[in-house]
C-alpha cells in the first residue's frame, strides 16, 4: 500500500487529535483512577451527539438522545462518588474526551465522504503518528531513558511476549474501532466503547486495587451502563424499522 500525498494531507487532523486523545488520556491517569477513567470517557457519547447535530447530521430519535443523556448522568452520579477527586486528572480526562471526540467524527468523515476503509485508516494514521510521537518523547525527555530502559528489559522473555501481544491487542482494537465507525457511526462507536468499559470498571475494581468503593459510584455505573443498554436497543428497533419502511416505499411505487 503506497501512502498517497492528498489523502494523506486530509488525513493529518485526525493524527493530531488520536494522539491528543490518547496523550491527555494517559496524563489524567496519574490522577484519576481506572474505573473513574472510563466513566469520565463514557462522556464521549454525549460530546459525539451534540457534534453531530452541529454538523447539521439533524435530530436523531428520541431514544437515542435519552439513552445518551442517561449514560452522561450516570458519570455525574458516579464523580459525585469518587471522594479522591483529582482536578488536573479530570481536566486531563475531559481534554481527552473533546479531542477523542474530533477524531472519531473525522474518521466518520473519511469513511463516508473519502471513500477510505478501515485498513487504509489504519495505515495512514500509523504513519502520520510518528513525528507526533517522535516529538513527544523528545519533548517529555523520555527518548534517552526510553532507550536504557528497553536495552534492559529487551533479555527477558516475559518482556517480550507481553509487548507482543501488547501490540497484537493495539492492532485489533484499533481496526474494529476504524471499521465501527465506518459501517455504523461515531455515536455506535461510543456507546460500544460504554459496554465495554463494564468489564474494564469490574477489572479495575478487582485486580488493581487502592480504589475505594461507594454507593455513588455503584450507582452511578450502573445508571452509565443501562444508557449503553437502552441506546444498543434504540438502535436495533431503528435498523428494525428502516427497512421495513423502504421496502414499504418500494411496494407502494410499484403499485402506482
Amino acid at each position: 500500500m503506497l501512502l498517497c500525498l492528498t489523502k494523506s494531507d486530509c488525513f493529518v487532523p485526525v493524527s493530531i487529535f488520536y494522539n491528543a486523545n490518547v496523550g491527555f488520556a494517559l496524563a489524567s491517569l496519574k490522577g484519576v483512577n481506572i474505573p473513574m477513567y472510563i466513566a469520565i470517557k463514557r462522556i464521549t457519547p454525549l460530546a459525539v451527539l451534540v457534534a453531530g447535530c452541529m454538523r447539521g447530521k439533524g435530530k436523531p430519535p428520541t431514544q437515542v438522545i435519552l439513552s445518551v443523556i442517561c449514560t452522561a448522568n450516570g458519570v455525574l452520579v458516579a464523580a459525585l462518588g469518587d471522594f479522591s477527586f483529582d482536578l488536573y486528572g479530570y481536566y486531563m480526562a475531559l481534554t481527552s474526551v473533546f479531542f477523542q471526540t474530533m477524531y472519531l467524527i473525522l474518521v466518520e468523515k473519511s469513511g463516508a465522504e473519502d471513500g477510505l476503509s478501515s485498513v487504509d485508516l489504519m495505515f495512514y494514521n500509523s504513519i502520520l503518528s510518528l513525528p507526533f510521537l517522535f516529538f513527544l518523547i523528545i519533548a517529555t525527555r523520555e527518548f534517552p531513558h526510553s532507550l536504557t530502559v528497553l536495552s534492559a528489559k529487551a533479555a527477558s522473555l516475559m518482556f517480550g511476549v507481553v509487548l507482543v501481544i501488547s501490540l497484537m491487542m493495539g492492532i485489533v482494537l484499533n481496526f474494529t474501532m476504524f471499521w465501527c465507525t465506518i459501517v455504523n457511526s461515531a455515536l455506535t462507536t461510543t456507546i460500544v466503547g460504554v459496554l465495554k468499559g463494564v468489564g474494564s470498571t469490574t477489572l479495575g475494581f478487582d485486580l488493581l486495587g487502592g480504589v475505594e468503593v461507594h454507593a455513588l459510584n455503584v450507582t452511578g455505573l450502573v445508571i452509565n451502563t443501562f444508557g449503553g443498554l437502552w441506546y444498543s436497543y434504540a438502535k436495533y428497533k431503528q435498523k428494525r424499522k428502516t427497512p421495513r419502511k423502504i421496502q414499504h416505499d418500494v411496494e407502494s411505487h410499484a403499485h402506482k
